[in-house]
């Protein structure tokens, strides 16, 4: 990989943890409504997967979505402007948190139910493959998602009907505030992939080069073969399940030995080590992401709300 692409990928990591944490401080301040899940931790996973797709290949994934929005190229700007409710965001201001989606960047959203996107990400590749194309969809979801019926029977027609989908589940070891362990028979949720026959996988998901390699790998495969597969990325968010969490569930020991693990941190010291940049070109790209984040802010305050009228538009489609 180039030294501009992996540079560019650890800007991407560092603008989604920055909106991320000012997105916390804006939502304790009020100035965001609703639910908002942050992505803090898992920033790897999201940067190593897209930066592994093609550009005609379709990203859907669940709530926590405003990193993979980022790594699709949805700009900081209409992504805070989203959170705070302004037309200038990226679904104009009606979608919020759990809704960021651009498709003519191939990002088709997150979404707000739990599995409720991965009959649509079936939905998606059996289009492709009425098309004609050999376009790869990559559906993202937790390891919440793998215990409810969405999951089997997106999986199990994915598999019956020879589509191609990337089944990307994050693990970040809780379900809301569930451990794997106490809501699933299998705690290596790759494991569920082998009741359809469907080839499956593991990586670290705090390590955006390895998510990247074993993506391209997957993509690769699901492109070439037209058969599912399924990539489980160990991970862990920082933050609770979402800002209302109290976070009685997990021992504070637990997420101190996870956050030694950054994933920034270790993509920080792999460019150092291979001699990609040095540190005083890391804290440049670091000034210019606090820049970055700064104007994204000014510009979602100062742009205006939906009006009235918005909330009888975009309803039905054309």
């Amino acid at each position: 990989m180039k030294k501009e692409v992996l540079l560019d990928l650890y800007y991407q990591m560092v603008l989604i943890r920055r909106v991320e944490e000012r997105g916390a401080e804006l939502y304790q301040q009020g100035r965001i409504g609703g639910f908002m899940h942050l992505y803090i931790g898992q920033e790897a996973v999201s940067t190593g997967l897209i930066a592994a797709r093609e550009p005609r290949d379709r990203v859907i994934t669940a709530y926590r979505d405003h990193g993979v929005a980022t790594n699709c190229g949805i700009s900081a700007k209409e992504v805070m402007a989203e959170l705070l409710g302004k037309v200038t965001g990226t679904s104009k201001g009606k979608g919020g948190s759990m809704h960021m989606a651009d498709t003519s960047k191939n990002m088709w959203g997150g979404h707000a139910i739990v599995g409720g996107h991965l009959p649509i990400a079936s939905g998606f590749a059996l289009g492709d493959q009425y098309a004609g194309n050999d376009n790869v969809t990559l559906c993202m979801f937790g390891d919440g998602a793998t215990n409810i019926g969405y999951f089997h029977e997106a999986l199990n027609l994915a598999k019956t009907w020879n589509l191609r989908v990337l089944w990307i589940c994050e693990n970040n070891q809780y379900g809301m505030g569930t451990a794997v362990e106490r809501a699933s028979a299998v705690t290596e949720i790759r494991q569920k992939a082998e009741g359809y026959g469907m080839k499956n996988g593991q990586v670290d998901g705090m390590d955006v080069m390895k998510v990247y390699s074993a993506a391209r790998e997957a993509i690769d495969f699901v492109r070439k073969t037209s058969q599912p597969y399924l990539l489980e990325a160990d991970t862990y968010r920082f933050r609770g399940h979402s800002m209302g969490d109290p976070e009685r569930y997990r021992k504070a020991e637990e997420v101190k030995q996870w956050q030694e693990n950054d994933p920034i941190g270790i993509f920080n010291k792999y460019l150092l080590d291979k001699k990609a940049t040095t540190r005083k070109g890391l804290d440049e790209i670091e000034a210019r992401v606090e820049i970055e984040v700064n104007q994204a802010v000014e510009f979602a305050e100062a742009s205006p709300e939906p009006a009235l009228e918005e909330l009888f538009k975009d309803i039905y489609a054309e």
